[in-house]
């Protein structure tokens, strides 16, 4: 009754396009403050935010991440220990 477990990764172009994804909308981000009609503390408070955001999201997206595979261990190990008592379990055994 084991199960087994299989690694899930993303493709070649998936990954890819999460790259240009973020690039391209890390330059256009980029653009907009610099062209932006404002004071040059207005921009570099713009530009510190973004800077900000993008590594806050890093971090939370590193977070999840790590509590998912935290999960999948203690279910694992949780499973293993029930492979093991219905192994040794004879049924047809009297009391």
């Amino acid at each position: 009754m084991s199960e087994t477990q299989v690694k899930q990764q993303s493709t070649a172009a998936f990954y890819g396009q999460a790259v240009a994804s973020f690039s391209v909308a890390l330059t256009a981000t980029a653009v907009g403050i610099y062209r932006l009609e404002a004071n040059a503390w207005v921009r570099g408070f713009l530009t510190i935010a973004v800077l900000f955001l993008v590594t806050s999201c890093f971090t939370l997206a590193k977070v999840i991440r790590d509590r998912q595979e935290a999960g999948l261990l203690v279910s694992r190990v949780d499973q293993a220990r029930v492979d093991k008592l219905l192994s040794q379990h004879d049924p047809f055994e009297k009391l």
